[in-house]
């Protein structure tokens, strides 16, 4: 993916998305947790799980935690309560990403900055308490579950950059989705593909920050 040029007059704003770019997350833990619960395999739980409807919904606010779990449940093949459930979707945050938190420092000193996460309401409730420091840089942050809209559509990015009140190419947004960068620059962002934390701390160089 073409990585666009910056220089410090390109934005306005700055868009992070936060999974693998501002907080570190490892699937595979879930995985190995409800597996513990359910006394089975974790590569059996790994190999029947996908980011269905029901995932999708989950992340839109359209259905409960009840309703997500119970589809898993049927999914997964396990038996287990939703609160093992929910301990297992909570551990998928391993820490920030290294390096992150000076960099939000920084850029948060020079230009507003905002958080759009496609995510649910357990792990807004979870993230929001352990890493209120780091999650204090931004402005406002976007979240899927709230908004009722999720990227890659057009729609959320829309949304976002309606209420950010910043022309759409004047917002360099940073995600760690091939998929959702190149539905953002369909919408006119600035998109960063984010494979590291180098690729901020490079794009934020470029920006003057």
């Amino acid at each position: 993916m073409n990585t666009p040029s910056l220089t410090p007059t390109s934005a306005d704003a700055l868009l992070f998305d936060l999974g693998r770019v501002v907080l570190n997350i490892d699937f595979n833990k879930v995985m190995t947790i409800w597996a513990g619960h359910a006394g089975c395999a974790p590569a059996d739980v790994i190999a029947r799980f996908v980011m269905d409807e029901h995932f999708k919904h989950h992340e839109t606010g359209a259905i409960d935690d009840a309703a997500f779990f119970n589809n898993l449940r049927s999914k997964l093949g396990v038996e287990i309560s939703d609160d093992e459930f929910l301990h297992g979707w909570n551990s998928i945050f391993t820490g920030e990403m290294p390096g992150i938190a000076p960099l939000l420092t920084q850029a948060a000193a020079r230009m507003p900055i905002y958080a759009f996460s496609n995510t649910n309401p357990p792990h807004v409730a979870h993230f929001s308490k352990t890493y209120a420091d780091v999650l204090g840089h931004f402005r406002e942050m976007f979240l899927s579950s709230t908004i009722g809209l999720r990227k890659p559509d057009a729609a959320a990015y829309d949304h976002v950059v309606r209420a950010i009140g910043v022309p759409a190419q004047r917002i360099v947004f940073f995600d760690d989705s091939a998929d959702n960068i190149a539905g953002a620059r369909a919408r006119g962002l600035i998109g960063i593909h984010v494979t590291s934390t180098d690729d901020v701390a490079r794009a934020l160089t470029e920006l003057g920050i």
